[in-house]
């Protein structure tokens, strides 16, 4: 008689609930589970392999295989069928096991004589946690049907092993977590926070992953859905109408609900037996390490997005709520892996801080957080595995860092820092209207850099002088589809008035590398940060560039307008891009429309090649801005986002500094204003040395305004600049220590 490939999937996984329900030790319910799976499938072995650290796997239970190999048998991630399994997160199917390319003989095992092999990542949450595998003697490929069954068993025992079913009696599977802990992430939002970890836990245990009733589950996904629409609609109903950027948060947010593939894939796992969470959750863990693994950013941006939406149908269809038995502290500082904007939006303004293991600066988390000022510090590593409900935690957004469970001197230091941090935010307070003037008389023009609404209040409240870097591009990351001219001009139009007659300088869309919009094609280029991008894409695309180009004119309405195209490599570029922006002016024109006062054309200047451009090219722009962190990169030849070299160079190197020279002398003989823009900017010993060198206007971050401005008001930037030539003049590599001991021993 034909077993029925759903029929024996519901039985096996049954046999398994029962089996794990037992008061077992961890070793016994690993050897439980091969043995059971190795009858169900009729298979000669079965093999479980867990992770015994973050990059080796180790044999715990096998039925099949010589027994006296557990707990010896171990290897690296991606090192033989088992590890590369593990590594890729992908299923390998094999008839002929020895000829596959990566196998590799454990001799200890014994398997020589088994020649088919399958083996499935366990692996939850996009977290690898080991390897399932099965093998016989008969060389075959298993069916899909077959597949599919050990997948979905994979899935439940990567939910057990989470809760701790397999800890071994030496704990080697448990997660370790007690002790200070110092850890280091990227920083998308600034600021200071103590508190206490509240860990976002919506995640939900599956508890009956077979249904017995298909109809009936059906029905519970498709009320689940409605639910969770409602929701969705209800927050975008009540989001702040002036936050524009929350509400494009959320309506590409509902369009991913809203997505037929999504159910569809759902529905096709209930029909073979699976309950309506578990096809949600299965459907959030392929989902999810499919999008990890994408190569277009964009995609795996959304994983915070996939997350929040499948975290709230599970809730809905366990009925286990947001409640994860931990009391919310007085003084609470979100952990998570990742976190979408719907449940970001839900904790509003309540949270000291968020921390985050995944995320970017452009994820919509980011954006949200932006907007409700709350610090954020995201690609932080192994803090989800290391935090606890309760554990006293530092997170300093300025520098980076975050501080687990620290010692008395650790967080006493942090506390003087703040408390350091407020005196001197007072201090620079005190300088918010004066100009950074030298004690030489040099003026140095300060201005911040801003990509959303929710950044202009910084305006006033830092100091800055008007903004050097508006970055559009946010404004088309954050939809689903090209925004409409209106909305562009009007968002435009409404920065404009933020800046209450500040000099704001748009730069135009800067897509390409790291930025992917998810309505263009994205390319597969070998080296993007040098490939098609910023003012490349919008030469070769130009109906964007126009419409944003006409946006920004009418946005304008008559006011001074600056306008800033990036990535300038070439003469030519500038001239095709202005060449546009007279095009959409004469346009106007000829409409009835009201142009501006005065237009400025300028250019960044990311690449060396632009500072050896012909007179011609000085001559017509208007204004220049280095961009410094894209011309260190390529200056150094060194990958800014790859930390074995970013690190490999000094921004005060010798050799960079005597080529900022060389553009300021370019810049002086043609009258051309030049700026620098980018990190280093913010930084104030690099600060004064770029003042020094004879740029005049710099532009950064808001928070770093004060400690520049301060710095310029006590420094002689003649002085240091004999410093600076002495020590070049001397050989030295750096100019960094001989400028750091003058500014000492000025106090």
């Amino acid at each position: 008689m034909k077993h029925s490939p759903e029929t024996d999937s519901r039985r096996l996984l049954q046999s398994l609930r029962d089996a794990l329900a037992q008061g077992d030790t961890g070793q016994e319910r690993l050897d439980k589970v091969v043995s059971l799976i190795a009858d169900s499938m009729a298979t000669e072995v079965c093999s479980l392999y867990l992770l015994r650290d973050a990059d080796t796997l180790e044999l715990c239970a096998t039925k099949g295989l010589d027994i006296d190999a557990v707990h010896k048998t171990r290897m690296r991630l991606g090192e033989g069928l088992v590890g590369r399994v593990a590594k890729r997160r992908r299923v390998i199917n094999a008839a002929d096991a020895p000829s596959t390319r990566g196998f590799r003989y454990m001799p200890e095992t014994r398997e020589e004589r088994f020649s088919s092999f399958l083996g499935v990542p366990i692996q939850r949450l996009g977290q690898t946690l080991g390897t399932l595998v099965v093998q016989s003697k008969d060389a075959r490929t298993f069916t899909e049907d077959e597949v599919y069954a050990l997948e979905v068993v994979a899935m439940v025992l990567a939910e057990m092993a989470e809760l701790g079913a397999f800890v071994s009696d030496d704990g080697a599977w448990a997660n370790q977590r007690n002790g200070p802990v110092v850890l280091t992430g990227q920083v998308a939002q600034e600021g200071v926070a103590e508190g206490r970890v509240y860990l976002h836990e919506p995640r939900v245990m599956v508890t009956n992953p077979v249904a017995d009733d298909p109809d009936v589950e059906l029905a519970r996904l498709d009320s689940a859905l409605e639910k969770m629409r409602i929701s969705v609609d209800r927050m975008l109903a009540e989001t702040d109408a002036q936050s524009e950027e929350q509400t494009e948060v959320l309506e590409a947010f509902r369009l991913f609900a809203n997505s037929k593939g999504w159910r569809r894939r759902m529905e096709a796992d209930i029909m073979r037996g699976m309950s309506a969470e578990a096809a949600v959750e299965k459907e959030q863990s392929v989902a999810r390490s499919r999008m990890e693994q994408a190569k277009d950013p964009y995609l795996r941006e959304r994983l915070q997005d996939l997350d929040d939406l499948s975290n709230r149908l599970l809730r809905t269809l366990t009925g286990q709520g947001n409640d994860t038995g931990a009391e919310m502290p007085e003084t609470p500082i979100l952990v998570a892996r990742n976190i979408g904007p719907g449940e970001l939006l839900d904790y509003g303004r309540d949270l000291r801080a968020i921390v985050l293991e995944e995320g970017s600066n452009g994820s919509h988390a980011a954006i949200v957080a932006r907007a409700l000022a709350i610090p954020l510090l995201v690609q932080v590593k192994g803090i989800t595995d290391q935090a606890l409900n309760g554990d006293d935690i530092l997170v300093d957004g300025d520098g980076g860092q975050v501080h687990l469970r620290p010692d008395d001197a650790v967080a006493s230091a942090f506390r003087d820092k703040v408390v350091m941090a407020r005196q001197a935010a007072s201090k620079y307070a005190e300088l918010r209207d004066q100009p950074a003037i030298g004690t030489c008389g040099q003026r140095v023009e300060l201005l911040m850099n801003a990509g959303l609404m929710a950044d202009l209040p910084s305006l006033d409240n830092s100091g800055a002088e008007g903004v050097g870097l508006f970055r559009t591009e946010l404004q088309f990351l954050t939809t689903n589809k090209m925004p409409r001219r209106s909305q562009l001009s009007a968002q435009y139009a409404r920065v404009m008035a933020a800046a209450h007659g500040k000099r704001v300088v748009f730069r135009t869309l800067d897509i390409g590398s790291d930025k992917v919009l998810p309505y263009m094609k994205p390319t597969d280029e070998p080296n993007p940060a040098m490939g098609w991008r910023a003012i490349r894409v919008g030469l070769d695309k130009p109906g964007v560039l126009r419409m944003q180009l006409q946006a920004l004119l009418r946005a304008a309405n008559g006011a001074p307008l600056s306008v800033m195209f990036p990535f300038i490599a070439q003469y030519n570029e500038f001239v095709e891009a202005r060449r546009e922006l007279d095009k959409a002016l004469g346009r106007e024109r000829r409409l009835g429309h009201p142009v501006p006062s005065q237009i400025e054309v300028g250019a960044m200047l990311e690449t060396p090649s632009l500072a050896f451009a012909t007179d011609t090219f000085f001559q017509q722009v208007d204004f220049l801005s280095i961009g410094g962190n894209d011309l260190k990169q390529f200056f150094f030849a060194a990958d800014r986002e790859n930390e074995r070299v970013r690190r490999r160079y000094d921004t005060l190197n010798t050799s960079f500094l005597t080529f900022l020279e060389h553009i300021v002398a370019r810049c002086a003989s043609s009258g051309t204003r030049l700026s620098f823009c980018g990190e280093d900017a913010g930084r104030p010993v690099e600060a004064l040395c770029f003042a020094a060198m004879g740029i005049h206007c710099l532009s950064m971050r808001p928070a770093s305004i004060g400690p520049v401005k301060h710095k310029i008001c006590q420094t002689n930037l003649k002085e240091l600049k004999t410093v600076i030539d002495g020590a070049r003049a001397a050989g030295m590599q750096t100019v960094r220590p001989a400028v750091t001991a003058w500014l000492q021993s000025q106090g």
